[in-house]
Formats: C-alpha cells, structure tokens, sequence
C-alpha cells in the first residue's frame, strides 16, 4: 500500500510540474497505464519528501524519502526504507497513481509510522500545487505532502565515495572493512585525486560528453588490509584508459570497457 502513496506522490509531483513554469502543448505517454506532459518541468525532477500531514498532525519525513518521474509516465522513490515503482497520470492540477510495487524490507518503528501516514495520503486523487522548487500535493480532506526539489550533483568538485563494485549486471558491496573509505573528486584542471581505500592518488582524467579518459595515475604504495587492498586494486584497474559514467542525482557510476566499474555517492547538501 505504501508503493501506492508514494506512486500518488509522484503523481503530485508530475501535477505539480504542470502548473510550472514552462508552457507548450505537447504531450508524452508511458505504458498506456499513465501519461506524462512533457512540457512541464517535472520529469528529471529529484523530489525530495519534506513531510506529511495528515489530521492537522505534521510528521516529517526520513532522510531519504523522495520521488522522481520519467518522461515514459513512470514514479520511482524511497520513502526512506523501501524502494518504489508506479505508473502515473496528471490532468491539469490531478493527479492519479497506479497501484505500485515496492520492495519489502523491515523497517524500524519511526518508519513505519510514517508509512502510515502516507498510506492515507498517497490515495485517490490528489491535488498538486507547485513552484520552481517546491511542490505540495493535497487530498480531498485537507491532508498534505510536502516537497522541495534537489538538483543533481555536479561531476566536478563533488567527493565521490565509492558504495559498490559493478561487474557487468552484477552490484556487490563493499567487502567489511573497506566501506566508506574510498574516494575521488575530479577537478576542472582535467584531474582526479582521492584514496582507493588506504594510499592517496592522482591522475589525469579528461572528461567529454559521457566518456571520463583516465591518464597515468600516480600514487602511494603503502601495504593495507585485504579488504582494502582488494578494493584499491579494483578501482585502480577501472581508472585506466577510457571510461563512461553517469550521474543519477547524487550517485555516480563510472564503467570500463570490459564491463567492470564502480557507483559512488554525493553527500548530502550542507554536509
């Protein structure tokens, strides 16, 4: 039920877009389950979740809680614990959400209380009312979620920290011990520097388009724990040569040629 809410809440969100700031006639549809005008600025859009009331009662939302709509008439978010997906429709200022699926984690007791309050929120019509920045959805009974919009981190001068190695379609953590201790910023000198998780390290890394091309990469050569060594010798080989990456929101991949890379996060703004 909750994956409803928050498909509701994209919903708003795409609504709330439509009373924006752009105007045109044109129109775009998804899987024929729900449509998206692409005139408005809400597709691309991070939503962040800032709170619900629900009864007059206003309870802030988890870190993490967001919603952001495709151009092909889809919602996808957290709501802080688990993850969802949901069609969406907007008409004017109404919104309509699908019935959505959402993953099923355990959460704890704050979280769930606010599951809650979006269960009863992210229902049924709702009525979407939006700035550049910031967008509010509003049931039929006055009850209300709030959101503030969040750009993308830029490629350039964000420190990046390394969460996970790719290989192709397969995502493995961070083995323990090596978590949250290797990082890299890229600087508008056409340079990369950071800790693959013990040494330090810099390089050339030209960025074009979508492609990052790594040069020679110097470093210290300290011996570490296995964990960290493992990750070190992996993010050293992606760093070689050619490379493409993208950016969505505040989490970084970055793919070599034979498949292999790494996703990096953003910390939060003002941290």
């Amino acid at each position: 039920m909750f994956g409803q809410r928050m498909a509701v809440s994209v919903l708003a969100l795409l609504t709330l877009a439509a009373c924006g700031t752009e105007s045109g006639s044109g129109s775009g549809s998804g899987d024929g389950s729900g449509t998206v005008r692409t005139d408005l600025p809400v597709t691309g859009v991070h939503w962040n979740v800032d709170s619900v009331t629900v009864g007059g009662k206003r309870t802030a939302a988890p870190d993490g809680a967001h919603v952001t709509i495709t151009p092909d008439g889809r919602a996808t978010g957290n709501f802080g614990c688990n993850h969802f997906t949901a069609a969406v429709r907007v008409d004017g200022d109404t919104v309509t959400v699908k019935p959505a699926t959402t993953t099923e984690m355990g959460c704890e007791k704050d979280l769930q209380q606010f599951e809650r309050a979006l269960s009863g929120t992210f229902s049924g019509r709702l009525t979407a009312a939006a700035t550049e920045k910031h967008l509010t959805l509003t049931t039929a009974k006055g009850d209300s979620i709030a959101f503030t919009s969040e750009p993308s981190a830029p490629l350039i001068g964000t420190t990046w920290t390394v969460t996970a190695l790719v290989s192709g379609s397969a995502v493995s953590s961070l083995p323990a011990g090596a978590e949250k201790k290797a990082r890299l910023s890229f600087g508008k000198d056409d340079s990369v520097q950071g800790t693959p998780g013990c040494n330090q390290f810099r390089g050339a890394a030209k960025v074009s388009g979508s492609a990052i091309t790594f040069g020679r990469i110097n470093g210290t050569k300290m011996m570490c724990p296995d964990p960290q060594m493992k990750v070190e010798r992996a993010l050293l080989a992606i760093l070689d040569g050619k490379t493409t990456y993208r950016i969505d929101h505040r989490t970084l991949t970055l793919t070599a040629a034979n498949g292999e890379g790494f996703s990096a996060t953003a910390p939060a703004p003002g941290k």
